[in-house]
């Protein structure tokens, strides 16, 4: 599978241009948008940039998206995934978006029901998230580290396969961690998310 991921379009039309030349440019079977898809809202942004996108799309919202960004995500042609799991092409995906607190009786959506993360969440998931893990394509200014320890210590005990994050727009790039890998597809400040070919290898681009 390939996937084109990102962060932080903050409702800038400029930045949404880019990823649709990318889209036209790389033909990618998947996008996947890890928050703050607008700035501060409103709405109706929210379903423009998205329903602009031609391709499947898989959305969380970000902590600079106000609420009825969440139901934004519904009403346009992107498919929520906040606290839910989405399988696409036997691949699942769960999503977490905001700011919230990665705890491990987290309740995710299942189908009709609801089960605690670490009950789904394995080395054959994707998590795609807003905040990065701590420590972990997270630095801000003078280095700093601003990531979710929570999530990291998620990630350190079932080791998804993949975690695709945003939201620190001085950091985007990918990183291993144990059988993990992290990419930060952040657009906020240059670049145009990330490129990923998901078979049995992970190979990431970077993309300007």
């Amino acid at each position: 599978m390939k996937i084109l991921s990102l962060a932080d379009i903050h409702g800038s039309q400029y930045r949404l241009n880019i990823v649709l030349k990318n889209i036209e440019k790389y033909t990618p079977d998947l996008i996947v948008i890890c928050g703050d898809i607008t700035q501060f809202g409103p709405a109706d942004v929210a379903i423009n940039i998205l329903n602009q996108i031609k391709v499947k799309t898989l959305a969380i919202h970000g902590n600079i998206d106000s609420n009825e960004i969440l139901k934004a995500i519904d009403y346009s042609k992107a498919i929520n995934i906040h606290l839910k799991k989405e399988i696409v092409d036997n691949i699942p995906f769960i999503g977490i978006g905001g700011e919230i607190d990665v705890q491990f009786d987290l309740q995710i959506k299942v189908n009709a029901s609801f089960k605690p993360i670490g009950e789904i969440l394995d080395k054959s998931t994707v998590l795609v998230t807003h905040i990065p893990p701590y420590g972990l394509q997270d630095k801000f200014f003078l280095g700093l580290n601003s990531g979710s320890k929570d999530l990291k210590k998620i990630i350190n005990k079932y080791n998804p396969r993949l975690v695709l994050c945003g939201h620190i727009h001085e950091n985007p790039g990918f990183i291993k961690f144990k059988n993990t890998t992290i990419i930060n597809c952040s657009i906020g400040k240059t670049g145009g998310g990330a490129l990923i070919e998901l078979n049995n290898k992970i190979n990431v681009k970077m993309l300007d």
